[in-house]
């Protein structure tokens, strides 16, 4: 039993090891691999001409997005966004069929409307998202997003339900969905920084390693 018992605490110890030395998974200076995103157009937040750019390409229907968005997203607006260091960006994926479409829709014809409310609305639409999110509930409707929208005067009700209804903004959309496909993008939420593609993205460390990295370079150019 004793020996059972030190068994135990050793493989304990390795696992333990073993995640302390693989936690920060930064890519290193000889590693990095540059594929930079075209955010033309897209939704930005921050200083236009911060030295780096942070790119999410998410899902509004996926649960580890609004995870995301509310354990990392907040640390990186605080220590960087808000700074001027970092200007962030996000690109709609359509992994989840006719909702995420919806969403995404919807989400254009804010932008397109008001792009100071976008990101308000777009913090609102992933904490619409049901707290034990299955990927086959139904809640992103045209009504939801109405709903939503119903708080800011900016936007009109009546333009976003045609451009729902309609698609009037699919042309986004559809930009959205080459440059996800573009960039091989598998997962969701998938980060991309100044280029480099994040191996975790809940990996704030290895995220502010590859930040600051790239913030130094800057000042050397």
């Amino acid at each position: 039993m004793k020996f059972a018992v030190i068994l135990t605490l050793v493989a304990v110890v390795i696992i333990a090891a073993i995640v302390i030395i693989g936690s920060n998974q930064a890519p290193k200076e000889a590693e990095i691999v540059r594929n930079e995103v075209d955010i033309t157009g897209q939704p930005l937040f921050g200083e236009e001409n911060a030295p780096v750019t942070v790119v999410e390409f998410g899902d509004f229907k996926c649960p580890s997005c609004k995870a995301w968005g509310e354990m990392i997203y907040p640390k990186l607006v605080e220590d960087y966004v808000l700074t001027g260091d970092v200007k962030f960006s996000y690109v709609n994926v359509l992994f989840h069929g006719k909702e995420s479409v919806l969403a995404a829709l919807g989400a254009e014809s804010v932008y397109k409307q008001n792009p100071e409310v976008y990101w308000d609305f777009h913090k609102k639409v992933f904490s619409a998202q049901p707290e034990v999110a299955n990927h086959d509930d139904v809640w992103v409707t045209t009504e939801k997003l109405l709903e939503i929208a119903s708080e800011y005067p900016s936007v009109n009700q009546e333009q976003l339900k045609q451009d729902i209804d309609k698609q009037l903004t699919l042309e986004q959309v559809e930009i959205d969905k080459e440059l996800y496909e573009k960039h091989n993008v598998s997962q969701t939420p998938t980060i991309n920084i100044n280029g480099i593609t994040m191996e975790d993205p809940f990996d704030y460390e290895a995220i502010k390693e590859v930040i600051d990295r790239e913030i130094e370079a800057s000042k050397n150019e």
